[in-house]
């Protein structure tokens, strides 16, 4: 990748940054392209050139946020911290996201995520899944996950969580939610250590 093309390409990650952090803070309607300019140290033209539309750029900033969300999952995963840390710190993201999301733009998330076919359940399938198999069976190997349980029961737990959450009168209550469901799905299978 050429000079041009490198800062091309993070301009265009400093927009969908920008678009993310005002968007977490204010929602979708309420931010407009000026603002996302503003704070991106960009030209509206700019924000334009690369999405053409403020629906594009929402779209783009939503693939954006699953992205970052799933590397930092996958960085917790693959980090050489103790399993209760991993789930510790697991929990603390989702708590942090959970206090920090705007509704409007968590519905947003959950609408797109909902959608047959879509972004999320293609990562789910191909990255999320294989990162919970590592983390449960590290989980047993450091003798903190019940080696009697069997991998498909994990896993079917997993799917029937998420699609149960999927339901659009189901995710329009589980915001408030997230970090007591998340101990109760990490702790119910663990059994919460002492510290």
């Amino acid at each position: 990748m050429d000079g041009f093309q490198r800062r091309r390409e993070q301009k265009k990650k400093d927009i969908l940054e920008a678009a993310t952090v005002l968007f977490m803070e204010h929602g979708i309607q309420k931010v407009s392209i000026s603002e996302i300019a503003k704070e991106a140290s960009v030209s509206q033209v700019t924000i334009y050139n690369y999405f053409e539309s403020k629906h594009n750029l929402i779209h783009d900033t939503f693939l954006y946020y699953v992205n970052k969300a799933v590397t930092d999952f996958e960085e917790v995963i693959h980090s050489d911290v103790p399993f209760p840390d991993k789930i510790k710190k697991i929990i603390f993201n989702k708590k942090e996201v959970a206090n920090h999301i705007h509704e409007e733009f968590y519905q947003y998330l959950m609408k797109e995520n909902s959608a047959e076919g879509n972004f999320i359940e293609k990562i789910y399938v191909e990255k999320v899944i294989p990162y919970f198999k590592q983390l449960f069976e590290d989980g047993k190997n450091q003798g903190f996950v019940d080696p009697n349980l069997s991998e498909e029961a994990i896993l079917f737990y997993i799917k029937m969580l998420k699609d149960y959450i999927q339901q659009e009168t189901v995710y329009q209550k589980v915001l408030p939610l997230t970090e007591d469901i998340t101990n109760i799905f990490f702790y119910g299978i663990c059994g919460k250590k002492d510290e």
